[in-house]
């Protein structure tokens, strides 16, 4: 008896009742015909169907939303599988409002780029689906051309918040709806059609794109030129030091927005003139008006009176519980004392590299916007991500245990202090035992905060402690 059960439950991968990849069905009845069929049969088919009922999205679906699939959502209970169903008509209604496609056939000699459902969660709990096309598969030459596009840097928006604090700015924020829909493409591209919405009666056929969407490699460049075409129109000049920052200078009137993809800041004295200008670029663009900013570039910015204050709690959080150090023992620094990690000459562990490469890559992004204290570790433990081993593995989760203690360290920036820009430089004379070159340190300081910092191997070996002190003061000047 235990031996056909075995069985049973060994055959079920092969025949349990999967729910369609197509069109979520409306039809409540469905489910509940399938099951009274299964009960009448019995035997394997009823099993394997009461044992995909046992398996919920608890035990098999990562946590990481944005690794599900289209199967996996379709597995979800009703109601989930409800909220996801409004999240994918959103991103067809945007496809076709911006009309970005065409049906068609597809020409002789053409080439198909697949595609897939992108899932993920807002902060603010808002479900997101998004076609995403499987750019990987594109010939540049013939696919694309070029693609590169420019990003708005972190030294340049703590230097604004900076600003802000000092000067009593006002700051407000938006947010551009499918983006890279707007990007019109100077290629021609197909597409298969999304899973689950093929057309009925039109399954053979393809859609021509005629705009950008997700994942195309030139598709964050087609939107970057119609954004800064749009700007001009307002009024705006563009930086040339950051291409990510847009100015208005009229009657002695300054208003500044940073961009960064989908995400903007609208900051200026003149409350009246800062709306104004905001207004105009939502008729441009189809926006969110997320009103006092709260959240940029995954920092969360808080205003009390003339303090500005800067944390990644909640991307840390999400850093730390991914890693299981969430409840970790604490540490007091972010390496261990006197500690120099050293290469490993032994086999690469792919498993264990693949880990630390995770862990390395999201300190450094902590790193980058909010915490200048672990900047030399981590710069230090990246130098070995070609070849980790499990020691530098150990000391990468070491520093999640510090942050995991100073979780709640944000970056101040305070405009009673009327503090002007500030530098500081040290260096460590010949600190690295293999090398021998030094470590410079450096950062500024403006409205009593940190706006800009660096940890870096010199670039030539000091031959003495003075040499590498002015060489560190070239380095931050």
């Amino acid at each position: 008896m235990i031996r056909d059960t075995s069985r049973a439950i060994s055959e079920s991968k092969r025949s349990i009742p999967r729910p369609s990849s197509e069109v979520p069905n409306d039809d409540s009845n469905q489910e509940e015909s399938t099951m009274m069929k299964l009960a009448r049969e019995g035997g394997v088919p009823l099993i394997s169907y009461l044992l995909s009922k046992a398996i919920t999205d608890e035990i098999n679906l990562s946590d990481n939303i944005q690794e599900w699939t289209f199967q996996d959502i379709a597995r979800l209970p009703k109601q989930n599988q409800e909220e996801w169903k409004k999240a994918y008509y959103e991103e067809l209604d945007a496809l076709k409002d911006r009309k970005v496609y065409d049906v068609v056939d597809l020409p002789q000699g053409q080439k198909i780029i697949k595609c897939c459902w992108v899932f993920d969660q807002k902060t603010d709990g808002r479900k997101k689906a998004r076609l995403v096309a499987k750019g990987f598969s594109q010939i540049e030459g013939i696919d694309f051309n070029e693609i590169f596009s420019p990003v708005v840097r972190f030294e340049t928006v703590r230097l604004i918040l900076a600003l802000s604090a000092l000067e009593n700015w006002y700051i407000t924020g938006l947010d551009v709806k499918s983006t890279f829909l707007y990007g019109k493409l100077d290629e021609e591209i197909y597409i298969e059609q999304p899973e689950g919405f093929k057309i009925k009666g039109l399954e053979h056929k393809v859609l021509c794109l005629h705009r950008a969407i997700y994942g195309l490699k030139q598709a964050a460049l087609a939107w970057w030129k119609q954004l800064t075409k749009s700007m001009k129109i307002l009024g705006f000049k563009q930086l040339t030091v950051d291409a990510g920052v847009f100015i208005y200078l009229k009657d002695n009137e300054t208003v500044i927005v940073v961009i960064y993809i989908d995400d903007a800041l609208f900051i200026g004295k003149n409350k009246l003139l800062v709306n104004k200008l905001k207004g105009d670029f939502m008729k441009h663009w189809e926006c969110r008006d997320l009103g006092d900013f709260k959240e940029f570039l995954r920092m969360n910015i808080c205003r009390e009176r003339h303090k500005i204050f800067i944390t990644q709690t909640a991307y840390l959080d999400k850093v730390l519980k991914k890693f299981n150090m969430f409840n970790a023992q604490v540490a007091s620094t972010p390496l261990p004392e006197g500690y120099q990690p050293m290469s490993y000459e032994g086999t690469i562990d792919q498993e264990q590299r693949s880990r630390f490469q995770s862990v390395i890559s999201s300190l450094l992004y902590i790193m980058l916007g909010t915490r200048p204290d672990i900047a030399y570790a981590v710069t230090r433990l990246s130098q070995f991500s070609v070849n980790p081993s499990k020691e530098h593995l150990d000391k990468a989760l070491y520093i999640c245990r510090y942050l995991a203690g100073t979780r709640d360290y944000a970056l101040i920036y305070d405009g009673t202090s009327d503090q002007g820009l500030e530098e500081y430089t040290d260096a460590d004379w010949g600190s690295n035992p293999t090398t021998r070159r030094s470590t410079t340190g450096f950062f500024f300081l403006l409205a009593k905060g940190i706006i800009s910092w660096r940890s870096r191997a010199q670039k030539t070996v000091a031959l003495s402690s003075t040499e590498a002190e002015y060489m560190a003061l070239s380095d931050g000047s």
